[in-house]
């Protein structure tokens, strides 16, 4: 999946169109992403330990990744990623401006 965690995207459609947000969570096998911010929704929840008074909560849900484009860090506008091999290591790359976006960081 080209969209990494901690990346900055915008979203394309759906009801918060237009809204910009921070990755926090990536889900490869769904095709899927967390963005902090981005498709809240209300969850009614019964009293427990965790939560002892119950009530309405927000939750944050999954966003498809087709509906969201990423916003270069450089150039600041919406962009499709492109890959360079340097130094025999995968480079992702702007096609708008050709600059990195960021080197994957291996654990």
């Amino acid at each position: 999946m080209k969209i990494l965690k901690d990346d900055t995207v915008k979203v394309l459609n759906g009801k918060d169109r237009g809204k910009s947000g921070l990755v926090f969570a990536v889900f490869p096998n769904d095709k899927k992403i967390q963005i902090k911010g981005i498709h809240m929704l209300k969850k009614h929840v019964k009293p427990s330990k965790k939560n002892p008074t119950g009530g309405i909560i927000e939750i944050n849900k999954k966003v498809d990744v087709s509906n969201v484009a990423l916003v270069c860090p450089n150039c600041g506008k919406n962009t499709k990623i492109g890959y360079k091999d340097a130094n025999k290591q995968k480079i992702r790359i702007c096609r708008k401006c050709h600059q990195s976006v960021n080197v994957r960081k291996d654990k």
